[in-house]
């Protein structure tokens, strides 16, 4: 493939037009390639079947389509399955799909390892390799749904922006893959079945509000204080919670959903009823919910799984003050596909050593 080339994936469909009049081609062309780049998943031009190939020949003389393939499945005793995606260029990231007994999550990425390092996460022992494209993001989806077919018999339900990488550091792509995923013109899943999830990029919050996004969001919190949370996210140094709160609100008094807090309970750390008081007062911001996450181990870790008897003292404290609530147990773990587990172990990307702080 030419350096000079373009990915086609980044042309809107107007520009799209544009280049199909100068080639002398009708408007209705466009929207021909459009739906096979988008909707029907078109792995190269000669995919496009219904295509002249004088336009497909004009189309690769100058573009290129950044489709992801499947490199690699491991799947779990529980049926979840962990995916492998190898890019145009050579990098891997991973997705995993978890059925339960009436959905099918799609947990999937938003870059190729992660700058943010937080301490309990094995993808953020990987240095960040790149952004993944719209188009990337997109095809994970889409071949996901095709997975859930065939190993379940079921389309997706639900999609969470859940794996490698900090989505809001990836801001642009990420909307834009959100969008074709939601479109008539895409996959049309509906976005209120999305859900972004963030370390917390206060600004870019602010932004999702002001771009008035439909899919959901959810803050990956995990401790409800300063000086707990930035002990195991570096993050919080520079996004303290009273930041994040001022940019949560302001995306709820402009969308008007509900955001969800992501806390891991860890054993010893954030398991207590002291814990649980300070996740009440600032849930008190905003309509919200909170799911509590199993914590799952990673090599070398310094955490554990906090006790059942803790976890469930944990929840009934926060369902006594009327706040939603949600144990989520975690799934995949024997394939590392659990939640802070996915740090392509099949060796497409060296796993670094990072030297963790307590």
């Amino acid at each position: 493939m030419s350096n000079t080339k373009i990915n086609i994936r980044n042309l809107s469909f107007d520009e799209l037009v544009e280049k199909l009049i100068e080639i002398g081609e009708k408007k209705f062309r466009a929207k021909q390639v459009y739906e096979w780049i988008w909707k029907k998943g078109a792995r190269s031009f000669a995919d496009m079947h219904n295509v002249s190939k004088k336009i497909t020949e004009a189309l690769e003389a100058d573009y290129f389509l950044d489709c992801l393939t499947i490199s690699d499945e491991q799947r779990s005793n529980d049926g979840t399955i962990k995916v492998a995606f190898k890019s145009f260029d050579g990098h891997i990231t991973e997705g995993v799909l978890i059925p339960t007994e009436n959905r099918v999550t799609a947990c999937i990425s938003s870059q190729v390892g992660c700058s943010l390092a937080c301490t309990f996460c094995a993808t953020g022992r990987l240095k960040l390799m790149r952004n993944l494209s719209a188009g990337e993001v997109y095809d994970q989806v889409f071949l996901l749904t095709k997975l859930s077919e065939e190993a379940y018999g079921q389309k997706l339900t639900n999609i969470v922006l859940m794996g490698m990488g900090e989505p809001l550091l990836n801001y642009k792509n990420v909307v834009q893959g959100c969008n074709m995923i939601s479109s008539p013109d895409g996959l049309g899943i509906s976005p209120r079945r999305i859900t972004l999830s963030t370390a917390g990029i206060a600004k870019m919050i602010t932004k999702l509000g002001d771009d008035g996004v439909k899919f959901n969001l959810a803050l990956s919190l995990h401790a409800a204080n300063d000086k707990k949370r930035s002990r195991i996210m570096e993050i919080n140094d520079t996004n303290s919670l009273d930041i994040i709160a001022e940019s949560l609100i302001y995306f709820h008094h402009k969308t008007g959903s509900r955001v969800t807090f992501e806390y891991i309970i860890f054993k010893d750390f954030n398991d207590t009823l002291k814990d649980a008081r300070e996740l009440a007062n600032f849930c008190k911001n905003l309509p919200v919910k909170v799911n509590i996450i199993e914590y799952n181990p990673i090599d070398s870790g310094i955490y554990e799984q906090a006790d059942p008897e803790k976890v469930d003292a944990f929840a009934d404290f926060l369902e006594s003050l009327n706040i939603i609530v949600h144990v989520r147990r975690s799934r995949g773990k024997d394939i590392d596909a659990a939640c802070g587990q996915l740090a392509n172990k099949n060796g497409a990307i060296e796993l670094k050593d990072r030297n963790l702080k307590s």
